[in-house]
């Protein structure tokens, strides 16, 4: 029993640090440090990507230069839906842990989620035009990622709908978990029926089918959206956190002056 003490007590040791880490004050210590590389680097990679891709990488055999809309489009069709995977991320820390950063962090992954699920939907109309002769055509994928967009803007008018910001934030956690359904849906839909999107041409099981001259200045352009992204959602919480405190400061001095 005695040997088991230290064990234990070190097993409890982990579980507070890890819940420490989710301390508001803690995650606007830890941001301050990396937040300002995180963001010059996603700036610095998004721009090789794009230049990469925009003028240099090779033309398509089929689609022609309508091809390089594939350097916006497809990084923000994968932001899209991982961010809405680290809503639901957050949602569940909320509901299971009540941390009050998830709250914070989920009510501002959102609003960069939607957007870029706008911008996901507007470059895959732009591409459609010329590539289907459509602007837009209600197809599974297309429609499952209209649902994406739907899913998110839910997500902020729920949260934002009720004066308690907790019950706001419960009902836009659940909301959230509830919409993790659509994502498989979203991945899979160009397998289980017939649309009009091609099928992936990266896959994790084979090989890509895709030039490498096209596929380097893809992966250039995902990853600088995907440090952008991150950079604006930890700018965005900072600044969910300090205005949370603020007006948290404001009611207490009403309080004491009423």
């Amino acid at each position: 029993m005695d040997s088991a003490q230290p064990i234990l007590g070190a097993a409890r040791g982990k579980r507070w640090n890890w819940h420490k880490l989710a301390n508001p004050g803690q995650f606007l210590r830890v941001s301050a440090r990396f937040l300002l590389p995180l963001s010059i680097a996603g700036v610095l990679i998004t721009a090789v990507g794009l230049v990469w891709g925009l003028w240099f990488s090779p033309a398509d055999w089929q689609q022609g230069q309508t091809v390089r809309i594939m350097y916006i489009h497809v990084p923000s069709a994968w932001l899209a839906m991982s961010g809405y995977a680290g809503l639901a991320v957050c949602s569940v820390i909320s509901l299971v842990w009540r941390h009050p950063l998830a709250d914070i962090a989920a009510a501002e992954i959102s609003p960069v989620g939607a957007s870029f699920t706008a911008l996901c939907l507007a470059s895959g109309s732009l591409w459609g035009r010329p590539t289907w002769g459509t602007w837009w055509v209600w197809d599974a994928r297309l429609t499952s990622v209209l649902v994406l967009f739907f899913l998110y803007l839910g997500h902020i008018a729920l949260i934002n709908a009720f004066d308690d910001r907790e019950r706001g934030a419960r009902a836009g956690a659940i909301l959230a978990l509830v919409g993790v359904i659509n994502l498989p849906i979203i991945k899979f839909s160009v397998t289980w029926w017939n649309t009009l999107h091609q099928p992936a041409s990266i896959s994790l099981f084979s090989a890509p089918k895709m030039y490498v001259g096209m596929l380097a200045p893809l992966f250039v352009s995902a990853l600088g959206y995907t440090l952008l992204f991150a950079a604006i959602v930890v700018s965005r919480t900072r600044s969910g956190i300090m205005e949370r405190r603020v007006r948290g400061l404001l009611q207490a001095r009403a309080e004491r002056a009423a």
